[in-house]
């Protein structure tokens, strides 16, 4: 995929909303993209997370393993982003993915990501104000279902 078509696909991240043309690129240029086959790991639950994946063509199938099998519980298809608190944080994978039909991704390193948050501290601070506003929606919303869970 060329240059120009990743900045495009990463300019629709609801993650990089903000970001210059310019942050794009230095995004887009040290990302990689990689092509799945049908059923292929993309990566396995539990383990450390250093990227992040938007997908960009196919469908990727989200699993659990429960007694040795996977069982997928979510879907993730062009346009959707994949662990993206790994280009924040240390995380570990809370669930496991493979592509449910050949499909492609781009990955997107922890260590660049940072580099530019470090280059383009405004950047920083949008994306931590946009993570605020997008944690107090979740409490709300989890607050919104809590009578549902009373005995």
């Amino acid at each position: 995929m060329a240059l120009e078509d990743d900045i495009r696909i990463l300019s629709g991240v609801r993650l990089f909303e903000g970001l210059t043309h310019e942050q794009l690129r230095l995004l887009a240029f040290g990302a990689e993209n990689i092509r799945l086959m049908k059923d292929r790991d993309l990566f396995r639950e539990e383990t450390a997370a250093d990227c992040a994946y938007v997908v960009t063509k196919g469908r990727i199938a989200l699993y659990r393993t429960v007694d040795g099998q996977r069982v997928p519980f979510a879907y993730a298809e062009p346009g959707d982003t994949l662990d993206e608190m790994a280009l924040i944080s240390h995380v570990r994978r809370k669930a496991g993915a493979y592509a449910d039909e050949e499909s492609e991704v781009i990955r997107l390193n922890r260590s660049l990501f940072r580099r530019i948050m470090e280059e383009y501290p405004e950047v920083a601070f949008a994306l931590r104000d946009r993570l605020a506003s997008e944690f107090t929606e979740m409490v709300d919303r989890i607050a919104t279902l809590a009578s549902r869970f009373e005995k």
